[in-house]
């Protein structure tokens, strides 16, 4: 055998181009920068939210408070809504989908990588276009710029007479396009997993994580098309002379109040059982022990996409309709509080008599519980059709929906972050900043969503 050295020729390595390497992301479509875009996409988006939040907050501070027009407070009001829906938390949950199913299922890539690229761009699309509205809506006689009609948008408010010039039409748009980049990476998910397991991986030995977004995924499939079925309606009454929302014309407010509800309800569940799976995967990590029930876990999260599709209208308690309709929707809204506190007492059990280490996405993790529990009980009361006629719009809603968006799903977002964070970057956080971030942002919740429950 020969021991002959071997010199290598001295080379230099140029330096790779920053418009090379700007390329590559722009182009690129492999799931796990896909999933590192969408990550970063919802992270401009989550501090653009925070900062109309600020601007809300600053107006209500006190009573006659002349910071900003009461026009550009519902236009604050509804861009903050949008965002934090479909522009931060959808992306969020969609970049850690992305990024981790492939990896937990043993698969190269996504099913459809350029589908996955495709519908990341159309999400990234529709948010530009809702905050192009800014400068691109101004409709005549100094009508608004950005939509004000509110994130929900009820009619007759979207009708040309009440919405002058084109910031609803920037609103519908941006939601339709982002609406189809939702259902196609959903359609993506659905596929990766049924279809690309590594051999010796059944359903009943997959990952929670793939489990849950498998449930979310259909949820996306069935909830966002009644959404996007709606905008469409809603073109053709602006532009094309329909009525389907305009009650002088034999059109009906409340059908859009039931088409935008049949997709917002699930559109919940579709946001917080990710979080679910997430809290799924870091609390038996810290807690040093297997997740208990596994099975049960499953089962409650097909439940809660079974159920979850059939509550819808007790978000509309208040407008009038029949009893019987009234029973069905507090009946399904109790029944679902079932499935949903059989997990918790599955987290809680995993941790007892573990030897549990409260590292930071541990942290996030436990106030996760207490508050996702305070949520789930005040949405009984509020599931409660003569409660909620005292209640509905009320801030007691607000506090409500904020405990489960916030203190809910951001909580475990974070959470997932920090936990993923060296996974995804190779580096490792820092602990005592990651700490400070918790308690920073868990007494700034508790102060600012707590005390909302009691004017409500």
């Amino acid at each position: 055998m020969s021991t002959d050295s071997i010199t290598w020729p001295h080379t230099e390595t140029a330096a790779y181009p920053l418009v090379d390497k700007l390329h590559e992301w722009v182009a690129t479509v492999d799931h796990k920068r896909l999933g590192i875009l969408y990550i970063l996409y919802a992270l401009v988006f989550l501090v653009i939210g925070g900062i109309e939040a600020g601007i809300i907050r600053i107006q209500l501070i006190r009573a006659h408070n002349d910071f900003v027009s009461p026009q550009v407070f519902n236009r604050m009001f509804t861009m903050h809504g949008t965002t934090m829906i479909f522009f931060v938390v959808m992306p969020l949950v969609f970049g850690f989908a992305n990024y981790l199913i492939p990896l937990m299922i043993g698969a190269r890539d996504m099913a459809f990588p350029r589908l996955n690229a495709f519908s990341f761009w159309l999400t990234a699309f529709g948010g530009l276009l809702l905050y192009f509205s800014l400068v691109g809506a101004n409709g005549l006689y100094g009508a608004g710029n950005a939509p004000d009609v509110g994130w929900f948008a009820y009619a007759p408010l979207t009708s040309r007479t009440f919405s002058v010039g084109h910031s609803t039409d920037f609103w519908t748009l941006a939601l339709l396009v982002s609406g189809f980049g939702s259902i196609g990476t959903a359609i993506n998910i659905l596929t990766t997993i049924l279809c690309m397991r590594c051999p010796g991986m059944s359903l009943a030995k997959m990952p929670l994580l793939a489990w849950l977004n498998l449930v979310m995924s259909g949820l996306v499939v069935l909830a966002v098309s009644p959404l996007t079925a709606a905008q469409l309606m809603l073109l053709v009454d602006r532009y094309l002379g329909g009525h389907f929302f305009d009650t002088q014309a034999g059109g009906s407010a409340v059908i859009w109040m039931h088409f935008f509800w049949v997709f917002g309800h699930p559109e919940v569940y579709v946001l917080v059982i990710p979080a679910f799976a997430f809290a799924s995967e870091i609390i038996p990590v810290f807690s040093r022990k297997a997740i208990f029930g596994y099975p049960v876990m499953v089962a409650a999260t097909i439940c809660i996409g079974f159920i979850g599709m059939s509550v819808w209208a007790h978000h509309m308690f208040t407008v009038g309709m029949s009893s019987a309709a009234n029973t069905f929707f507090v009946i399904s809204t109790m029944a679902i509080a079932v499935p949903t506190g059989i997990k918790i007492f599955n987290w809680l059990a995993t941790m007892w008599g573990g030897k549990i280490e409260f590292k930071t996405p541990m942290l996030f993790c436990v106030a996760f519980l207490f508050q996702f529990l305070v949520a789930g009980l005040t949405g009984i009361m509020l599931g409660s059709a003569p409660f909620n006629w005292q209640l509905g719009n009320s801030y007691f809603v607000v506090a409500h929906f904020h405990y489960v968006i916030v203190g809910g799903i951001l909580f475990t977002i974070f959470g997932a972050f920090y936990y993923w964070f060296p996974k995804m970057s190779g580096k490792m956080y820092s602990e005592t900043l990651g700490k400070l971030h918790f308690w920073l942002f868990l007494i700034g919740f508790h102060l600012t969503f707590d005390f909302m429950h009691i004017p409500g």
